[in-house]
């Protein structure tokens, strides 16, 4: 398998006018096709612009902006020559993108020019001297042609540098649910590794077409979609932001057999009238993750669905990618029990005392090379062994299926005893009149912390926290009834679309 972007783009232009994936372009809301050779050519003329710019391999370069042609070309004319793409998300906003445009050191940045009422253009003119390291900044479909990102694309006939497999290709910021965010240092190897080890687990063929909402600043979208999408030849359409609606209409207007993302997202895609009048022969793959995936969603999907194939996915930005997947042939309760057994390549264990709970580790070509100008918190994350210690509590049963209990600093003792959220979202999210639930340990006089759950109910629901209490005791240990519930009408999000727990402790911690 090819170990860079430069590599794998020039292997991969052979497949000549076979479209790699439809998306917009600035000024229109259309989705345009992008052959293979296509993006080869312009992430070449993209190579040729950067590089004409004094730019050189180790450089960093940044890109906020939403899913669209000009992010892809953008990215793999800078890869492909060893430049170092920082992908942020076009959510940050002035203390998140001066923070990491100083810490990555970026050199240029490639933006949206605005984002619902935030002014892009305005925010780079008039807080450049917070970024010293930035030379320049250009805009996707700017008002001024000079700092257009049409401005980046060049012609050149000089032979171009080639990156080597360990050589880093992006720097990535953790979501920062807690304290600042850290940049996932990952390498043309890490990254393509992920992707390959995902298309041989998953089976995807060059004649699959992938509806994708997943955002390419992160690697749900950057390796799951578009990595996947590369190696193994497919076809992927790539939606600029996540409604149900668009991506139920792009299921039927592209004929899709696959369809991924986070718990949220496949909640809203049953929950829309318009799915039921779609056409679901040809969808044959689901992939759902981000999170645990409920037991009472995974059914709900399987019945919806009768031809897919339901497949969880769990990754993280440190390993660049998915690790750990539901066996092709796992049924409905293992993918609900479960987040699956490590994918080619990928070796799990459990620190701790075996039979235990303990944190997931693992092992993998895939895994970053750290966390960018952090050696303190790389050796704590990455150490010297070779294993990533994922913060996640798990179990891992005989069969090689890892459950996840969930996060190390999630857990709570309630009592004495140890509990993980995750077992309790899961039954409570079973409850009919209860649409998504998060919960959290808060501090108690007398039993040191107890459980609160934050519940969204169903559509014209109106559940009782006491009903809900009395749904847990009849199914759980005593210790493991939650003590508080509190319904609201959203829970926060992070960019990628995973509830943030650490707003929601910071929440109670206000009251």
């Amino acid at each position: 398998m090819a170990q860079t972007y430069h590599d794998i783009l020039e292997s991969a232009s052979a497949r000549g006018d076979k479209t790699f994936f439809h998306g917009v372009r600035a000024g229109s809301t259309d989705l345009i096709p992008t052959s293979y050779a296509q993006i080869n050519d312009r992430s070449k003329a993209i190579s040729h612009g950067l590089l004409a710019r004094g730019l050189k391999a180790g450089d960093r370069i940044a890109i906020a902006a939403p899913n669209c042609t000009e992010w892809l070309e953008l990215y793999f004319g800078a890869v492909r020559v060893g430049l170092v793409v920082v992908t942020l998300n076009v959510r940050y906003r002035a203390t998140e993108l001066t923070y990491m445009l100083n810490n990555s050191g970026a050199k240029l940045v490639v933006s949206a020019v605005s984002d619902a009422d935030f002014d892009f253009e305005e925010f780079y003119r008039s807080e450049a001297s917070n970024f010293p390291t930035v030379e320049a900044v250009y805009f996707i479909g700017a008002a001024n042609p000079e700092y257009d990102f049409s401005r980046l694309s060049a012609t050149g006939d000089g032979q171009l540098p080639e990156p080597q497999p360990d050589d880093p290709a992006v720097i990535l910021y953790t979501s920062g649910t807690t304290g600042r965010p850290k940049g996932a240092t990952l390498t043309h190897r890490s990254l393509l590794t992920a992707a390959q080890a995902q298309v041989e687990h998953t089976g995807l063929t060059n004649r699959d077409v992938t509806v994708s909402a997943m955002p390419l600043n992160h690697v749900g979208g950057i390796t799951c979609a578009i990595g996947t999408t590369l190696i193994s030849g497919s076809e992927i359409v790539l939606l600029p932001a996540f409604s149900p609606a668009t991506s139920i209409a792009a299921l039927a207007r592209y004929g899709g057999t696959g369809f991924g993302g986070v718990p949220t997202m496949w909640t809203l895609v049953l929950n829309d009238p318009a799915f039921e009048r779609l056409d679901r022969a040809r969808l044959t793959r689901a992939v759902i993750g981000g999170s645990n995936a409920d037991p009472a969603l995974c059914a709900r999907i399987v019945q919806a669905l009768p031809n897919a194939n339901l497949v969880n996915l769990y990754g993280l930005s440190e390993c660049s990618g998915a690790a750990i997947m539901s066996a092709t042939n796992d049924d409905l309760n293992t993918v609900s029990e479960s987040i699956g057994i490590p994918i080619p390549g990928v070796e799990a264990r459990i620190s701790g005392a075996a039979g235990e709970p303990g944190e997931l580790e693992i092992r993998t070509a895939s895994v970053a090379a750290g966390y960018w100008e952090l050696p303190e918190q790389s050796a704590e994350t990455f150490g010297n062994d070779g294993w990533l210690r994922t913060g996640d509590i798990a179990t891992i049963d005989e069969t090689g299926h890892v459950r996840l209990l969930g996060r190390a600093k999630e857990m709570y003792v309630q009592g004495g005893y140890n509990v993980y959220p995750v077992e309790v979202e899961n039954l409570l999210a079973h409850h009919p009149d209860v649409m998504m639930v998060a919960g959290i340990g808060v501090p108690d006089p007398v039993l040191g912390e107890v459980g609160r759950y934050f519940v969204i109910p169903a559509d014209g629901s109106a559940p009782s926290a006491i009903d809900l209490m009395n749904y847990c005791r009849e199914r759980l240990a005593s210790y493991k009834v939650p003590r508080q519930i509190v319904f609201v009408d959203q829970l926060p999000m992070t960019p990628a679309g995973k509830i943030q727990k650490a707003t929601l402790k910071q929440m109670s911690a206000e009251d």
